[in-house]
């Protein structure tokens, strides 16, 4: 589903490459945490994954294309099959809960009649049935974490990258939305996250893939099964 191949990344200026002859092989339904400190190359990891980087060297394939060489116009149908879920939440302030989920289906063309069905099934999935009609600034950091989730898998994407989703949030959040995307990737769908929480990453007990200035230092499968939360 995702392959890199002796991938490096060297930015302007900087004394090293922030990635330097990186090689993994993630499979379709796969759930991956990319950890390591700042500095590591989480962040330039997924960007390439986005296409929204370039490799100084090496390949990059995302659902088996190769999206160093895909044409620009292509892009945007590539970032259809994978969705993205950000610290930050990134949601519309004016724009009601369901408006923002629903988005992400207008700007893929979708019509109004599947965006008024798949809406409420995605929110009541993600635990907000009832809320649709809410601001974002009227919902806890949880319950917009929970937006941003549903609206990154409204469109059922192959892929869900996840960049530190529960940064913001406290550890009873923390739990909410990581059985969340644990029930979303035992649907099928492969999983990327990047993450500081080295105790979460040992309670979920899924694929672990270690970065250290640009190299692989790290990919191993933590014993056991699912998320023990």
């Amino acid at each position: 589903m995702i392959r890199f191949e002796k991938v490096s990344k060297a930015y302007p200026g900087q004394a090293r490459p922030a990635l330097n002859s990186l090689s993994i092989d993630i499979q379709k339904g796969e759930f991956v945490f990319l950890v390591g400190q700042s500095g590591s190359g989480k962040s330039t990891a997924l960007k390439l994954m986005l296409r929204e980087q370039r490799p100084t060297t090496g390949r990059v394939y995302v659902a088996g294309k190769e999206i160093n060489r895909l044409a620009g116009w292509k892009v945007p149908r590539l970032r259809r099959q994978v969705g993205t879920i950000f610290q930050d939440f990134r949601l519309l302030a004016n724009k009601t809960v369901a408006e923002n989920v629903a988005f992400a289906m207008q700007v893929t063309g979708h019509s109004n009649r599947e965006i008024r069905q798949r809406v409420p099934e995605t929110l009541e999935l993600v635990g907000l049935d009832g809320k649709g009609d809410r601001m974002p600034d009227e919902l806890s950091g949880g319950e917009q974490q929970r937006v941003a989730v549903a609206r990154a898998f409204i469109n059922r994407p192959m892929i869900l990258i996840a960049d530190e989703p529960t940064g913001n949030l406290d550890p009873g959040n923390t739990v909410g939305i990581m059985r969340l995307l644990d029930r979303i990737n035992r649907s099928g769908t492969t999983i990327v996250m990047a993450t500081h929480d080295v105790q979460m990453v040992d309670q979920m007990r899924k694929r672990v893939i270690e970065l250290e200035h640009g190299h692989l230092v790290r990919d191993q499968v933590q014993g056991g099964y699912g998320a023990q939360f």
